[in-house]
């Protein structure tokens, strides 16, 4: 049994493989972003409530059976309760690039759409990076207040303004930023086929010798080689660092966002952004997305050496550049190793990024000091333990990743960067229906899950076939995400004139024909435009 040990102070019991204790403070004003909140110590503090969570039983595997008794959002497993705040839904979320983004992605989808929310999406698949954001990048956009938008994430170059044209006033903002070290190392890897500076140099450590040799501010795709945190941010990366600029740029984060989370502190950044957001714990429980491959297939290990972090920060780079998945690489990774003088040069050349991550590396742990530390260890810990049990019950080859070409479901298969491999997961077998949905959201790729979004924001087209000869009638037939007859169109679009007259056999009406012209006019083909090699267009 799991004793206090420590007096007065709570107690929660984690029922997993193994029983382990975890002490919970709960405070009834525990929403992060509130003035006053302080670390509890014991009894004296006056806020202070017991409670007893447990996780329940794992199903046994050892012989394939549904896992009926695994309930995703089950009140006993959702955390110490938030008080009376009222969850947010309305959220914008700027995706950075390597910084364990998509990961925060899946977390806002996965939580939209299982609240029915709508989402400001993409015609493609950004919205119109790299160039500043237009609300006219948006799907459906009517206008300012015309339509109401719930949820912004995908990929952009901020532009405040204009976003505030699509979202409510009451809309939340955070982002995430990561050390530009690691973070360009990872943007080496996954761009050294995009960004010329990168093209041109043979490894990470020739770039960080001279990296005025390789750079031309000039030609596309080097925004990814300088400052690309400060220019994801809408600024310009390539300006002369002066202390002057740097703070007047952190001042316009600070005014822009509520919270900025860190990437190599993700399960910390959760817990604050779960109490930030008022939501429960599984909603901001996930998997590592789009995780890169950084040793052999068969090697020491599998992968299992690679922390979770590694995998997390790991982008989903095919939104920008890449192909449909299960091709390998086109050659071997490109040498990321460094020493300690070129990771200094690094910083040097990222300057720009280099000030915001430590600038808000250190607001984080500001709000870490006010959430209180020894709560959020416990936290951070009943996070962890949630994430492996969803991950026993969810995931083949105990949750560890695996190569694209080994995910039989396409719709599960991750896309892939052309230069290194990006891992993904399969199910486990045997998952009730209403748990193999749960557990799909949780791993379902970037790519993919923007689609199943999209087609249920802007249904396609479904034709009825008629006699020969007659076009599809009624409300059977939908275009641009509203249907054509008896309902309203979503974006009000009109049909192009001649639409639906397809010459057909006899005049009559070709189906294939109208899928394609409905495909073309919501540009949902572009990444089968996309260049062999994976260069952006």
């Amino acid at each position: 049994m799991c004793r206090d040990s420590r007096g007065s102070r709570s107690v929660c019991c984690l029922l997993l493989t193994t029983e382990v204790c975890v002490y919970l403070y709960t405070c009834t004003d525990s929403h992060f972003a509130t003035d006053g909140l302080a670390k509890p110590s014991g009894s004296q503090c006056p806020c202070v409530r017991a409670h007893r969570f447990a996780l329940p039983p794992l199903p046994p595997f050892s012989s394939v059976q549904p896992a009926t008794r695994l309930l995703f959002y089950a009140s006993d497993v959702q955390g110490p309760p938030l008080g009376s705040c009222r969850p947010h839904t309305h959220l914008m979320f700027l995706k950075t690039h390597k910084t364990a983004s998509s990961t925060v992605l899946n977390m806002l989808y996965r939580f939209g759409e299982e609240h029915g929310l709508r989402f400001a999406l993409p015609m493609g698949y950004q919205l119109g990076y790299p160039l500043l954001f237009n609300a006219h990048r948006v799907k459906g956009y009517q206008g300012p207040r015309v339509l109401d938008f719930d949820i912004m994430g995908n990929h952009m170059r901020f532009n405040k303004p204009e976003v505030e044209k699509v979202m409510p006033e009451d809309t939340f903002y955070f982002s995430i930023v990561r050390d530009p070290v690691a973070l360009t190392e990872s943007s080496f890897a996954y761009y050294k086929e995009v960004a010329p500076a990168f093209r041109k140099a043979k490894s990470l450590g020739d770039f960080a010798d001279n990296p005025r040799q390789y750079y031309d501010p000039r030609l596309r795709n080097n925004h990814y080689a300088r400052n690309l945190l400060w220019f994801d941010f809408g600024m310009d990366h390539n300006a002369n660092f002066s202390e002057g600029l740097a703070l007047r740029g952190e001042a316009l984060v600070r005014r822009a966002f509520r919270l900025i989370l860190v990437s190599e502190y993700y399960d910390q950044s959760m817990v604050l952004l779960r109490h930030a957001l008022c939501w429960p714990l599984d909603a901001v429980v996930s998997f590592s997305l789009n995780a890169r491959q950084q040793k052999p297939p068969g090697g020491a290990g599998g992968g299992g050496g690679e922390s979770w972090m590694d995998k997390a920060a790991a982008a989903a780079v095919a939104a920008a550049v890449g192909v449909r998945g299960g091709r390998p690489p086109m050659r071997a990774p490109p040498d990321l190793s460094l020493t300690p003088a070129q990771r200094e040069k690094l910083r040097e050349w990222n300057a720009l990024d280099w000030h915001l991550y430590q600038a808000f590396n250190r607001s984080f742990w500001e709000d870490v000091r006010r959430f209180g530390p020894e709560r959020m260890d416990q936290e951070v810990a009943l996070l962890r333990a949630r994430r492996d049990q969803l991950a026993r019950v969810c995931l083949r080859n105990g949750g560890r990743p695996v190569e694209a070409q080994r995910i039989r479901d396409k719709g599960i298969r991750p896309f892939q960067s052309g230069v290194v491999k990006i891992l993904g997961y399969e199910l486990q077998p045997g998952l009730d229906n209403g748990t193999t949905e749960a557990c799909l959201r949780l791993i379902r790729p970037e790519i993919q899950y923007k689609d199943v979004l999209d087609a249920k924001q802007f249904p396609r087209p479904q034709f009825v076939k008629g006699p020969p000869g007659q076009r599809p009638r009624g409300p059977a037939m939908a275009v641009g995400g509203g249907y054509v007859g008896g309902r309203p169109l979503w974006n009000r679009e009109r049909l192009p004139q001649g639409a639906g007259e397809g010459a057909g056999p006899r005049g009559g009406w070709t189906m294939a024909a109208a899928e394609r012209e409905w495909l073309a006019r919501q540009n949902q083909t572009s990444l089968l435009r996309a260049d062999a090699k994976g260069r952006l267009r």
